[in-house]
């Protein structure tokens, strides 16, 4: 098994600066890498998570004999590889986890990113559009203001309307496709005050340079373009990480397996094996599929499935699902079910339905429309009106009046403020490992008085946590350490975790060896230690002692290191307010 994960403590950040960046090639370059033989792999590395890491990952990868390109997109944190065919999966996720970072491999076919990324980039390209006009024409509305007059200040006007007439056609495209759907169906959704504002204030701008008028506002017009855009994009990049939690999950079942046939191995696609197929699991690979063990034992993480960190034991008629990770030794599957019919494929879908799931609340911003959009009209109509009367029917003028009320009213406070909130709230959470998938989520936990806990009165970090390491003399923690480091296991990485945070070094031990499903052993000072099962260094325990055993060949008796998931607090309270 690979080594312990190294120390990542000083690396501190958030996330990507770059959300729009590519996490899956178009359909054009996928196929241009088939045509050259290429390979190209997907991985998923959670613990990516700042800049550092994009320099390390992407070095090491692109270092890394024959791959010939990496990226890395740490908002998705995903890594796409583009490598030789003779470059294997196995081999990225062994050099990954020497540098420090666990990766799974992910079915590209199951992520939906590329359209995620072309809408990204739409509204990124309109934005830019939006600002690039915006200054330009701000430019030449300060001259106008300066003071220009006559055929100057129409010449500025002209060159204004040229540039901004069509950046709002263009970028104002979200808008307007929103607020007609709003129309059609019969409502006043907040689009269509910001619609109207914009089209009436280019309408009038144009209309006031046609006749050589005084005033224009087609800078106006840009720049609230511009900032409505921010605050769309930014609600786009809020539901787009809730949205991947499904593709993420039905992503992380492993795209092939090794299949025995007449005692041969042979690799096949998860879409070419069927029910009764005989799979062979190697130590540190995900389950491909549903099965049950026929041949082999080993442990298994089911944290993926069941939250559970601690892992369980497998042996012969033990029922294993996609997803869970073998951990210590080779297990022979006879499938039950593969691809769409696992048990994980069933859970992603399931969470697919609730992110979908249509709920009675609404958002705070989409309550204070329903009655901020009819006010906005009122207000602007009954301008239009009162000044028609008071200046005895001056159109003009009156429309005007009429244009800046609905520029000055239109909501985007809501348009920018609430989606910019969101996201800021959402990216904090999601870096502490909560995902936020509706947006009305933050606006009804603040309601919240009591919360219930379904966790037998204790909650845990899902995290194993030695809880008698002072019990044992410095120099047995010292050669438990020393074990424990040749092992991925969870109790022996929890182990090693605990010793390290006690300033304690690894004692000398050599010819370290792990034997799958029983734990590690090497030689130190010329006696054979082992760490690992309480029958393999000569204990008894009974089974659901969670234990790693430390056998020395002293004459000593086995010492026992217990571990117990790591709790967030002592007993929690049945009422938190």
């Amino acid at each position: 098994m690979a080594l312990a994960e190294p120390d990542l403590g000083g690396m501190t950040g958030g996330l990507s600066a770059c959300p729009a960046c590519v996490a899956a090639p178009s359909a054009e370059r996928i196929a241009q890498l088939s045509a050259q033989g290429s390979a190209r792999i997907m991985l998923s590395l959670p613990a990516a998570h700042c800049a550092a890491c994009i320099s390390t990952v992407e070095g090491m990868l692109n270092a890394y004999p024959g791959v010939t390109s990496s990226r890395l997109n740490l908002t998705l944190k995903r890594a796409l590889i583009e490598a030789e065919p003779q470059v294997t999966v196995d081999e990225l996720i062994a050099a990954l986890k020497r540098v420090g970072y666990e990766a799974h491999e992910l079915d590209a076919g199951l992520l939906s990113a590329t359209e995620a990324d072309r809408t990204a980039r739409d509204l990124l390209m309109r934005l830019g559009v939006a600002f690039f006009s915006m200054m330009n024409v701000m430019i030449l509305s300060v001259a106008v203001w300066s003071g220009a007059e006559g055929v100057t200040r129409d010449l500025f006007h002209w060159i204004s309307g040229a540039i901004a007439l069509p950046t709002v056609v263009f970028a104002g495209q979200p808008f307007f496709k929103s607020a007609w759907a709003s129309l059609r169906a019969g409502r006043l959704g907040m689009d269509v005050p910001i619609s109207l504002a914009l089209i009436l204030a280019s309408s009038i701008s144009l209309f006031e340079t046609i006749h050589s008028g005084h005033h224009a506002y087609f800078d106006a017009a840009v720049m609230l373009c511009f900032f409505l855009l921010i605050g769309r994009y930014l609600d786009y990049r809020t539901r787009a990480i809730a949205r991947s939690a499904a593709e993420e999950l039905a992503a992380l079942e492993v795209p092939r397996a090794t299949v025995l046939e007449d005692g041969t191995e042979v690799v096949k696609p998860i879409s070419a094996i069927a029910a009764g197929d005989i799979v062979l699991v190697r130590p540190g690979g995900r389950m491909p599929v549903d099965g049950v063990v026929i041949a082999g034992e080993s442990e298994v993480d089911r944290s993926l499935l069941t939250g559970e960190s601690l892992p369980v034991f497998a042996g012969v008629d033990t029922v294993v699902s996609a997803g869970e990770v073998n951990l210590t030794g080779p297990l022979t599957l006879r499938v039950t079910a593969a691809g769409k019919d696992s048990s994980l494929h069933r859970i992603a879908d399931l969470v697919a339905v609730a992110e979908a799931a249509k709920t009675r609340y609404t958002s705070l911003a989409e309550r204070a429309s329903r009655l901020y959009s009819p006010l906005v009209h009122i207000l602007s109509f009954s301008a239009f009106g009162f000044w028609m009367w008071r200046t005895g029917g001056d159109l003009r003028y009156a429309v005007n009046i009429s244009a800046a009320v609905l520029i000055i009213t239109c909501p985007c406070a809501l348009g920018l403020a609430v989606p910019a909130v969101v996201t800021a709230a959402s990216g904090k959470l999601f870096r502490k490992g909560l995902l936020i998938k509706q947006g009305t989520a933050l606006e009804r936990l603040a309601e919240v008085d009591t919360v219930v806990f379904d966790k037998t009165g204790t909650l845990t970090l899902g995290t194993p946590e030695p809880t008698n390491l002072d019990a044992h003399p410095q120099i047995a923690v010292e050669v438990a350490m020393a074990l424990a480091g040749a092992s991925g296991h969870p109790l022996a990485r929890a182990l090693t975790e605990a010793a390290k945070a006690r300033g304690l070094r690894p004692a000398r031990v050599e010819d370290l060896r792990e034997v799958p499903g029983y734990g590690v052993e090497g030689l130190w000072k010329g006696l054979r230690v082992r760490l690992g099962r309480a029958e393999w260094c000569g204990a008894t325990a009974p089974m659901t002692e969670t234990a790693t055993w430390l056998c020395t060949g002293e004459g000593e008796a086995p010492r026992p290191f217990r571990s117990e998931e790591r709790r967030v607090g002592k007993e929690c309270r049945s009422r938190w307010s």
